[in-house]
C-alpha cells in the first residue's frame, strides 16, 4: 500500500483540523501551501507548511502541485482546499490534476450550486426551504428594497450570493453578512458592494429570529460515484462574531442526524445531482413555523470540521478508505460529542441556551469532548506550539467580550 501524504491549500484552522485527522489516523504530516503562515497552523509538528505568495495564481498553483507530486510519485497524494477560494480552484482544475485523489465535486456542478442564487433554485426542486429571499443583479432602484417590495419586514439579511468572487475584491469594513435595518441601509450596502468590483448577484434575505444556538451544521460526504457515505449533524452554540468571521462556528454539540428532517432531503439532493466529495450546509431553525431553514452549501468541509472527527468519524479515513472503495454503506453520526474552538468557561458563558450549555457540561464531565488546538502529540516537546495555542484561546475571552452577549 502506497504510503498517504495529505496535500492542502490553505493555513487556517480548517486546514489544521484536515492535518489533524490525517496525523490521528495514520499518523502522517501534512504538507500544506498558501499565500502565508497563519497562527493556527504556526509551528506545527503535523504540518508542513510553504508560502506561496501568489498562489491563487491558478498557473502557479498547477506548477506547484505537479511539483510536489514529481517528487512523491511513490505516495497516494491526497489534495483539499481549505478555503472557499482554493477549494473553487482544485475544483475547476481538478481534470489537470491525475497524480492527486481530489474529494470534491466535478466542475460541471461549481455554477450550479456554489453561488446561494443557483443553491435555492436546486433547493425549489427538492421541497428545501430556505428562508424567503430576493435576489438582485444590480444596485436597483430605491423602490426594490421597500418591504412591500421584498415581502418580508426589516431588519433584513444582505449577502453576496457568490462569496468566492465576493472576498476577491476587498474593501474597508468588509463583511460576511450583512444586517440592513432599512431600505435605504440595504441600498447602501449593495451599491457599495458592486463599488468595490464585485459582479454577481446580491441576497436581500428574510432575518430567522434566534441566536446562535438556533444554528445547525450537517456535513455530508460522497464518494467518487456520487453515494453519500457520511453524514454528521453539530449544533451550534456559539459562532464567531467579528466583521469577517460571522457565522464561523466556535463550539459545537454533534446530535443525531435523525433529528433533524431536512438532513434526508439533502442527502437525496447530492445523490441526484451526483455530487461528489464533502458537503457542508449551514441551517437555522424557525421558531415561526418549527421548521428549519437551509442558508448555503459549501463545496468542501467546514472550517469547523473537527467536531465530526472528535465525535469518532475521522474525516481523513473517510478520504483515504471510502471515496474510491466502490462500497455503499452510509454511517451516521448518532453519538453526542462537545467540540469547541474556544475555551470551553467562553463557549459556556456565550451559549444563550441554558439545555443546551448544561448538556456540553455533561459530555464534557463523561470525556466527550474535543478542543481544536490542545493536541498534545502537536504540544509535546515544541513549547512554540503550545504558547501559540494558549495564546490563541486567551485572546478568545477578549474578543467575544468585545463582540458577543454574555448569559452567565
Amino acid at each position: 500500500m502506497k504510503p498517504i501524504i495529505p496535500v492542502l491549500l490553505g493555513a487556517d484552522l480548517n486546514c489544521y483540523h484536515v492535518a489533524r485527522a490525517f496525523h490521528e489516523a495514520y499518523g502522517v504530516v501534512s504538507y500544506a501551501f498558501g499565500r502565508y503562515a497563519v497562527s493556527a497552523t504556526k509551528y506545527s509538528k503535523i504540518v508542513r507548511f510553504t508560502a506561496v505568495p501568489d498562489l491563487e495564481d491558478e498557473a502557479v498553483m498547477l506548477r506547484v502541485l505537479h511539483e510536489f507530486a514529481a517528487a512523491h510519485k511513490d505516495a497516494k497524494l491526497i489534495l483539499m482546499g481549505c478555503t472557499d477560494n482554493y477549494a473553487a480552484m482544485i475544483i475547476r482544475r481538478k481534470a489537470e490534476l491525475p497524480e492527486y485523489v481530489a474529494p470534491c465535486p466535478d466542475e460541471s456542478l461549481y455554477g450550479t450550486i456554489q453561488k446561494k442564487a443557483e443553491f435555492y433554485e436546486v433547493c425549489d426542486r427538492f421541497g428545501i426551504e430556505y428562508p424567503k429571499t430576493v435576489v438582485l443583479s444590480s444596485p436597483a432602484d430605491e423602490d426594490a428594497y421597500t418591504e412591500e417590495a421584498l415581502g418580508f419586514a426589516y431588519p433584513i439579511i444582505v449577502k453576496p450570493s457568490s462569496s468566492v468572487i465576493y472576498w476577491e475584491h476587498p474593501f474597508d469594513g468588509m463583511k460576511k453578512v450583512y444586517v440592513a435595518s432599512s431600505p435605504n441601509e440595504a441600498a447602501a450596502i449593495v451599491r457599495e458592494i458592486y463599488a468595490s468590483g464585485y459582479d454577481d448577484r446580491m441576497i436581500l434575505q428574510k432575518m430567522i429570529p434566534g441566536e446562535d444556538d438556533h444554528m445547525r451544521v450537517l456535513t455530508c460526504f460522497s464518494d467518487e460515484h456520487g453515494k453519500v457515505r457520511a453524514m454528521c449533524l453539530g449544533h451550534t452554540m456559539v459562532e464567531e462574531h467579528t466583521p469577517k468571521g460571522l457565522g464561523n462556528h466556535a463550539a459545537i454539540v454533534v446530535e443525531p442526524v435523525s433529528s433533524v428532517p431536512v438532513a434526508e432531503k439533502l442527502r437525496l439532493m447530492l445523490e441526484d445531482i451526483g455530487y461528489t466529495g464533502f458537503a457542508n450546509f449551514d441551517l437555522k431553525y424557525c421558531d415561526e413555523d418549527g421548521d428549519y431553514k437551509v442558508f448555503e452549501i459549501n463545496l468542501r468541509q467546514g472550517r469547523s470540521n473537527y467536531y465530526i472527527t472528535g465525535s469518532g468519524l475521522n474525516i481523513a479515513r473517510l478520504v483515504a478508505e471510502r471515496y474510491e472503495d466502490g462500497g455503499t454503506s452510509l454511517e451516521k453520526c448518532e453519538d453526542e460529542h462537545f467540540w469547541h474552538y474556544v475555551p470551553k468557561k467562553v463557549a459556556y458563558s456565550y451559549t444563550a441556551d441554558e439545555a443546551l450549555v448544561k448538556k456540553a457540561k455533561a459530555l464534557a464531565k463523561a470525556g466527550k469532548t474535543s478542543s481544536s488546538l490542545l493536541y498534545r502529540p502537536d504540544l509535546c516537546m515544541n513549547p512554540m506550539r503550545l504558547i501559540c495555542a494558549l495564546e490563541i484561546l486567551r485572546r478568545q475571552n477578549k474578543k467575544y467580550a468585545r463582540y458577543c452577549k454574555k448569559y452567565r
